[in-house]
Order: structure tokens, then sequence, then C-alpha cells
């Protein structure tokens, strides 16, 4: 038998029979529910049944009374008798623990799905969410039908799963980026258009890298709720562990967090990440550390120190590069040279990263290293090119030589017909 649960100040009442989730091998192939709103067709009492057939419960073996309660082998309305446990649709405080009825006990989940978290329930009490809703009666707030729909839920991993990560950021968007339906809150709808224009997107969406942060990534799911100042560092440090960490160790760690400057997205903004690039430092046109230091400040003079660190080993790597490259074209062997030249690129990387440490000789340790692998490596290349130049000499020579040999040859002959 189906039970019927009520939310009401943090408390759960249960009506009805048995408390254990229904057992889905024991649903029958079609139940009543099935026949009778099958021949609704496409009217909204018979889309359920036509969406269901793809559901991921449905493929376990769940029927409508699953969730709905009722007498699936009664064929008449009787079947929807509440005395038979029927419940027809939850109302909007009753979905979470309908839904957690099943899904927050491991020894009942465990027998469809072991990898499945049962903390779902548990989270989104501690969501923004859950608070809206169970402490606050805000029933606009997203619950579990919300984000996976009621008759078609898909696993994530399904392209046309609405919490597919290519997928979480509209089904967020659905509410998040409508400004009538978020009037209330008093919170900006802009998140999605943001998104969509930062490199997270682009790696996920243009580059397939399904690892890309989404929207649950930073703000959880189940759980979710704004980064607070104090965490976005170790939101971003999901992904960005050494950068945190370097950024967690420094001065502006602290100062930022004396002033309330959100971390990371201080200086790389939150929804609308964009690709970091060297013209974030420094005190030039598009230079983030110009939007606190200047260059009478010993802030400025650091940021336009490790600017100028950065800049000397790109060009010497670009100098590298390009030498060897053309020594390549040449046909001259460079291909140690070329590997060796992987260090310099590695020491690029790690003066990028240990700009957020804030210290200049963080970085020009990085760069020295780097600069050394470049002369390395440049030298090569001149020393290869001297080897090409001193083949085409040679084989100028060469060419001279058997020139000047078939010339006198032919002369030669020339004489010795003469004679004849």
């Amino acid at each position: 038998m189906m039970i019927r649960v009520l939310i009401g100040s943090g408390s759960l009442l249960i009506l009805g029979g048995l408390a254990a989730p229904p057992d889905a091998a024991a649903q029958m192939p079609e139940e009543s529910c099935v026949s009778c709103h099958s021949a609704f067709g496409d009217a909204p009492l018979g889309e359920p049944v036509q969406a269901y057939a793809a559901d991921v419960h449905a493929a376990k073996g769940f029927g409508c009374v699953a969730c709905h309660g009722g007498d699936a082998e009664d064929p008449g309305m009787s079947a929807m008798d509440p005395a038979a446990g029927y419940i027809g649709a939850p109302e909007r405080d009753e979905v979470v623990l309908l839904c957690g009825r099943c899904h927050s006990s491991a020894q009942f989940m465990r027998r469809y799905n072991p990898a499945l978290r049962v903390d779902q329930v548990a989270e989104y009490r501690t969501s923004v969410h859950g608070q809206q809703l169970l402490e606050r009666g805000d029933e606009r707030v997203a619950t579990c039908t919300g984000c996976h729909p009621a008759h078609s839920i898909k696993p994530p991993s399904d392209p046309n799963s609405s919490v597919n990560p290519l997928n979480v950021a509209e089904t967020c968007g659905s509410c998040h980026a409508d400004p009538e339906y978020m009037a209330p809150y008093a919170i900006p709808t802009d998140q999605h258009e943001k998104y969509s224009e930062s490199v997270h997107w682009q790696m996920m969406s243009e580059e397939g890298d399904l690892s890309a942060p989404t929207c649950n990534d930073c703000h959880g799911n189940h759980g979710a709720a704004p980064p607070g100042v104090g965490w976005v560092g170790n939101v971003c440090g999901q992904c960005h562990s050494v950068m945190a960490e370097l950024f967690g160790k420094s001065f502006h760690a602290r100062v930022f967090a004396m002033l309330g400057n959100p971390g990371c997205a201080t200086c790389h903004e939150n929804h609308d990440i964009g690709r970091a690039g060297d013209e974030l430092l420094g005190l030039g046109e598009g230079a983030v550390c110009g939007m606190c230091h200047s260059e009478g400040d010993s802030g400025g003079e650091v940021a336009l120190g490790m600017r100028a660190l950065i800049d000397s080993l790109n060009a010497h790597y670009e100098a590298a590069d390009s030498i060897l490259a053309k020594a390549e074209n040449a046909g001259i062997e460079v291909s140690e040279a070329l590997f060796g030249l992987n260090e310099a690129t590695t020491a690029l990387v790690s003066a990028r990263t240990a700009v957020h440490s804030f210290s200049l000789d963080s970085v020009a340790e990085q760069v020295e290293a780097g600069l050394a692998a470049t002369s390395t490596a440049y030298a090569r290349g001149e020393e290869a090119l001297g080897e090409f130049l001193v083949r085409r000499l040679g084989l100028a020579v060469s060419v001279a030589i058997i020139l000047a040999l078939i010339a006198g040859l032919f002369l030669k002959i020339r004489k010795i017909e003469q004679l004849t």
C-alpha cells in the first residue's frame, strides 16, 4: 500500500499502511492506470503515460502506483480510492519526502542502483530551495520534480536528461533566467546568459569536455546554495587546486576576506568567467590588477614585474620555437631540442600559476627555469641552421666541381674530335 507523506514544521506525518517502499518486481506488466489513461491520447491526462515509457523508473519495473498509490488491478474508478492509498498528484510540499521514501533508503536503492547517493533529502533540507519550502512555506521553489520531470526522468548520462551536464544550465535557467518568476526574490536573472559566454560553457559545449563546471558543480545540486565569500576559493579549488592553494597562503586572501571581496571571482568573475590570459596581469588595458593598484604603489610594481617576467619568457619561447621550426623545415634533426623546449612550456604554465601567490620571487623562479630551457633550445636551433648553411655551401662547392669536371671533359672530347 502507498503511504501519504506530509511535511509540517520539519516533521513527517505518515498516513496509511506500509512504510516500506513498494517492490518494483511486484508491479503488473500493465496497470489499469495505463489502460485507462492511454485512452486520453495527447491530452493532459494521457501525456504522463506516453512520457513514462522512457522513464528510468519504468525501465526498473516501477508502475504508476509506486508514486501515486491506489489499486492497479482495479479497472474502475475505485482504483483511485484514498482508502487504497491513492494520493493522485502529490502536493508540492509532499514531493521531496515522496521521492525520498525510496531514494533515502540505502537498503532499497542497493537493489537498483548501489552507486546512487541516498542523502538527497537531507541535503535538500540544507539548500536554499529546501529552507524556503520547508521553513517558509514557499511553494514556488524547486523540488525534485522541478529538475527531474516527473514522468520522463532519465539518468544524467542520457543526452536528453534534464540533468545531463549539457542541459543543467538550461534546467536551472528555466527558473533563474525568468525575471518575472524570480521577481519576488530580488536576485539577478542573468546567470544563464553570462554562463553561456564563459570559458566553462565553451569547454563543455564546443570542446566536448563534460567535466567542465556547470551550475551544480559550484552551487551543489540537492543542497544548492550560493557560495559565500569564504567559500569561493574552495569551490574553484575543486578544479583549480594549485591556484587555490597559492591564493589561500597569500596576503590577498586575508585582505579580500577583510574587504568582503569574493576571492577568485574578484578577478575572474563568477558566471561569465573568461579564458585567463596574460592580459589580466599588470596595469594595462584589461588588467585586473589595475582595479586596486597603480604604478605608485608596491602592489602595482609587483604586478608590472610579474607581467614583464612572463612576457620575457613568452618572447624567448617563441624565438626558440621559431628557430627550431626553421631548422626542422630545412631537414635538420632537432627533435631532442624540441623535446627540451617542453621544459620551457612547463615553466611558463608554472609561472602563470605562481601569479596567484602574488610573489615576484615565486614567478621569477619559474621564469628563470624557463629561460634556461629556451636558451638551450635556441642555441641548438642556431647550431642546426649553421649546419644547414655548411651543408648548402658544401653542396654548392660539390656542384661547382662537378660542373667544372663536366666542362673539362666536354672540352677534352671536342679537342680529340678536332685532332681526328
